[in-house]
């Protein structure tokens, strides 16, 4: 009878087991660990996979092949503060009053009643840290600690912000490093920033083998001032530029073999973008995006449309690339369907592409149009293939591009020559000059560069856009217009306490 009892304790504990298993299998399913990995400034073709010169990156080819490359993803705008507004709350970032790039001397941030990509994770029980740039305030309110992440290792704002802004050194304060609500540097050693918040990302990961956790890599480089460690310095055959990109493939190598080696990888989405194009005005310290029109602080394509890599080994495909238009706003909606969490009461404009990444049969882009703006001036519309620009101001590099971590053509910009995109003060720092564009449409399909101007040809699709254009205007404002939208809200404001 007792061996029959055993026999019998013995069945059921297998099948318990089995059972925990299978729940366990589901519950990882259900809730995955994501890595969101950001560079800043990265360009389009500074990757192997689409075109990189002078410098490998080896393990971001490799992510490549074994995820998804989806090579028409689009920032919310392209300069760090806006762009990051958008990745982390799925709204257009001049819906929530959140232009430009904020200093140390920004008062606005991101409001209180916002919801945030590690507020979403953080309630629905994932351990959440973050470390690099945050950029959506730099007052104490609207710290990271504040909105959602468990730990932060980091910079405030750019770290041009500080002794080595090349015309403006003298203004700025030291440049505070964050590990949580606590100063623990003032000026760090920048080279070093890629190792340290690998290392951190890497201890993290260790630490949170058994819960599901959100890790936000925002990297610092390769926004200028650059620098690479020691041991990558000299390594590329581009010179300073190339060294940094390979230590950031690196880091990418880093975090992959982490997830190997902690036999996580069947259960971690991970998603690798830049936060907008490349700065070319820096010249031989900028990316590039070939074969893309223009950088950072346009709405052209090599300012708005980056590098954008996902692997999750088993559900999302490998090998594959893909070409229907994604836009950053749309991650949140997509990572809260797919984890089952909380979304926002409040409108956001991103819309959930859970079916495209996932390669489901006959999932498409989640957007008729995208819209694009330059602060609160909406510049650009895009449609299928068609990219329809309203006629504005736009910033393009001097003849002679910067060298040595300089700009091109100092002061030669005059700021009221684009108060209307929302820029000002950035461009006439950075060594840009002014042009005019007209009404410009252009096929993305067979002119990815923006060269041809096709609107006389097409009148048709000019009107099905424009009239597009007129109900985001509606909503969303345009400055071009004098336009006020009706679905703005306004940033967070604190006057009360120092700034980070």
């Amino acid at each position: 009878m007792k061996s029959f009892l055993n026999q019998r304790y013995r069945a059921l504990a297998v099948a318990v087991a089995l059972f925990s298993g299978a729940l366990s299998d589901a519950s990882a399913q259900a809730r995955p660990n994501v890595i969101f990995i950001v560079a800043d400034d990265m360009g389009y073709a500074d990757l192997g996979t689409q075109g990189a010169r002078g410098f490998k990156t080896p393990h971001l080819d490799r992510m490549a092949a074994e995820g998804t490359r989806f090579t028409q993803h689009y920032v919310a705008q392209a300069v760090c503060t806006a762009s990051r507004t958008g990745l982390m709350t799925g709204a257009y970032p001049n819906r929530l009053g959140m232009q430009g790039a904020y200093n140390h001397t920004s008062r606005d941030g991101i409001h209180e009643d916002e919801w945030l990509l590690p507020e979403m994770f953080k309630a629905r029980g994932y351990a959440t840290a973050g470390m690099g740039k945050w950029h959506l305030g730099t007052r104490l309110k609207f710290h990271p600690r504040r909105h959602g992440f468990d730990e932060w290792l980091g910079i405030p704002y750019s770290n041009d912000n500080t002794k080595y802004h090349p015309s403006l050194a003298a203004e700025m304060p030291p440049l505070p490093f964050y590990d949580g609500e606590k100063i623990i540097e003032l000026d760090p050693d920048q080279s070093q920033f890629t190792e340290r918040f690998t290392t951190r990302a890497i201890e993290f990961m260790e630490r949170h083998t058994t819960q599901p956790f959100f890790l936000y890599l925002a990297h610092v480089m390769p926004h200028v001032p650059i620098f690479a460690s020691k041991k990558f310095k000299g390594r590329s055959a581009l010179g300073l530029y190339g060294d940094v990109m390979e230590e950031m493939d690196w880091s990418v190598g880093e975090i992959m073999a982490t997830l190997r080696r902690l036999k996580m990888d069947e259960r971690t989405l991970v998603i690798f973008i830049s936060d907008n194009g490349p700065f070319l005005s820096y010249g031989e310290h900028a990316g590039s995006a070939r074969p893309l029109r223009e950088g950072k602080l346009t709405v052209f394509e090599g300012g708005v449309r980056v590098p954008c890599l996902v692997r999750w080994p088993g559900r999302v495909p490998a090998g594959r690339v893909v070409p229907e238009p994604l836009i950053a706003l749309d991650w949140m909606p997509t990572l809260t369907e797919l984890v089952g969490g909380k979304s926002s009461t409040l409108k956001i404009d991103g819309r959930s592409a859970k079916g495209l990444l996932l390669g489901q049969p006959g999932a498409t882009a989640p957007h008729a149009a995208l819209f694009f703006y330059s602060g609160t001036a909406l510049q650009a519309v895009r449609s299928g293939p068609w990219k329809l620009h309203f006629p504005h101001p736009f910033i393009t590099v001097a003849a002679e591009p910067g060298r040595g971590g300089k700009p091109s053509n100092f002061g030669q910009l005059a700021p009221t020559a684009i108060t209307q995109s929302g820029v000002e003060g950035i461009a006439t720092r950075h060594g840009y000059r002014v042009e005019q564009l007209p009404l410009s449409l252009y096929n993305l399909d067979d002119d990815p560069g923006e060269s041809r101007n096709v609107a006389d040809a097409h009148p048709e699709v000019v009107r099905r856009l424009s009239a597009a254009a007129a109900l985001a205007r509606e909503d969303l404002g345009d400055s071009l217009q004098n336009i006020t939208g009706t679905g703005l809200r306004a940033p967070g404001l604190d006057t009360s306490t120092p700034p980070l």
